[in-house]
């Protein structure tokens, strides 16, 4: 049965396309509701990443990130990066919180100053002013003070951050192991949970470990 409150699913322009890729799978394959909507420089990150275009128009884009993320259930809407007049841009539209992922840092400093110059910034602005769910996954390295600031001035305002930084207590072979690890951690923040990594079960679950001895 489909998740009756939408999740809204962010993409802005930062390197990492297949964050959101990884994302927009789980949700679809846990059969939720996701209003989609990508910045005016995500479609030029993702041409940059992938190699091919991403659709403007909703219908065709929506058919695009199914094919992306393999997946045919759920229910997806996709949306214009400048409709300011969608569903997504009202507080009367109720839905569970948004995650933007992966997240520029452009995108943060417009967060952090309330600036609302496309739709998924009012749309994440929308969750501020009505204390909805705001979790953001800033993909940049190194943070300068500016953007560590931004960073707190969201974190102070309620967003939750998850920096896309993997672990490797999980084992990690590929690189989509690595992805998955931060896409796990975003979701949880929404109390979603998945199986695409193997949770951490303790240190009696390593037994074949040996610690040094001593000096």
């Amino acid at each position: 049965m489909i998740s009756s409150k939408p999740i809204i699913l962010g993409i802005s322009g930062a390197s990492g396309m297949l964050y959101a890729v990884r994302t927009l799978h789980v949700l679809l394959s846990l059969d939720y509701h996701v209003e989609l909507v990508a910045s005016k420089a995500a479609y030029q990150v993702w041409q940059g990443e992938q190699r091919i275009p991403l659709p403007v128009d909703p219908e065709q884009q929506a058919r695009f990130w199914r094919k992306q993320a393999e997946s045919e259930t759920g229910s997806l809407i996709c949306h214009r990066w400048q409709d300011v007049g969608a569903t997504i841009a009202s507080g009367s539209y109720r839905t569970q919180g948004m995650l933007v992922i992966p997240c520029s840092m452009g995108t943060v400093a417009k967060l952090a100053a309330g600036l609302s110059s496309d739709l998924l910034e009012r749309a994440a602005d929308v969750q501020l002013k009505e204390g909805r769910r705001l979790v953001v996954v800033p993909r940049e390295t190194p943070f300068s003070l500016i953007h560590l600031r931004n960073l707190t001035t969201l974190a102070e305002a309620g967003v939750r951050i998850v920096p896309a930084i993997p672990a490797w207590y999980h084992q990690p072979r590929t690189i989509l192991d690595l992805v998955d690890f931060v896409v796990v951690k975003a979701l949880d923040q929404f109390g979603i949970d998945s199986d695409l990594i193997q949770r951490w079960q303790g240190m009696q679950q390593h037994s074949a470990l040996t610690l040094p001895p001593d000096a």
